[in-house]
């Protein structure tokens, strides 16, 4: 049973837009996706220790596609434990990646991944970070975490995700 956990910078936008998504889509996977699923949650690698809700520009780009962040959502920073719960630890970004490697056991540092490779012909790439910019890029980001998580279930139904 694959226990993802997705990781950007601070933990208000990439990273909760993404755990949301696959909670909301895991059983669109197949059968026994929803069960394969369970743990699924999101953190950063810089959050702050308060607890920030997510970002308003990203709840709405959810509801927009009728989803949603449980209000109840908190910003949470990586913890030294995560690197042994999650199977799949997906990075937003290079830099979080190399963040996560500096920090991550050796023997788990398998399990680290860029959320971008995931997307065909996109290797290598960073999910850009839509804080700075107008609402329409929390828009692009949803499009592009949209087509990360196909993939995702793609590889789970071939048995083919990466090996915790």
């Amino acid at each position: 049973m694959p226990a993802v956990l997705f990781v950007c910078t601070a933990n208000i936008c990439r990273s909760p837009m993404a755990e949301a998504l696959l909670k909301a889509r895991r059983a669109g996977f197949g059968p026994g996706a929803d069960a394969a699923f369970v743990d699924v949650a999101s953190a950063g690698v810089h959050a702050g220790s308060r607890g920030e809700p997510a970002d308003k520009r990203a709840a709405a780009a959810l509801e927009r596609v009728r989803l949603g962040i449980d209000k109840k959502w908190r910003s949470r920073r990586v913890r030294t434990e995560d690197f042994q719960r999650y199977e799949l630890i997906l990075a937003m970004e290079t830099d979080n990646l190399v963040a996560l490697r500096k920090i991550c056991p050796p023997e788990l540092q398998h399990r680290l991944h860029l959320f971008m490779d995931l997307v065909p012909g996109m290797a290598g790439q960073d999910v850009p970070d839509p804080y700075f910019g107008p609402a329409s890029g929390f828009d692009q980001v949803l499009m592009l975490l949209e087509r990360g998580l196909v993939t995702l279930g793609q590889a789970w139904r071939k048995g083919a995700l990466p090996r915790a």
